[in-house]
């Protein structure tokens, strides 16, 4: 019987551990994105550049836009 209670125990501290560290690591990587979003202004507007596009400053608010109204 006391096997029994060992085992469970060591199952539930093994499945509580790994939702926590889950959600902690899920929490950190939000608000890593956040602080440091993975595209700005600047890395569009070269990207365009690069594609051969003259980027107005209405086109790249938009895409930047979309792309934040996307991560969400």
């Amino acid at each position: 019987m006391d096997l029994w209670v060992v085992i469970l125990v060591g199952v539930l501290a093994l499945v509580a551990g790994v939702a926590l560290g889950f959600f902690i690591a899920r929490q950190y990587m939000m608000s890593y994105l956040k602080k440091n979003p993975p595209i700005n202004e600047q890395m569009l507007r070269a990207m365009m550049m690069q594609m051969g596009q003259k980027p107005s400053q209405k086109k790249i608010n938009q895409m930047l836009k979309a792309m934040n109204n996307q991560m969400k």
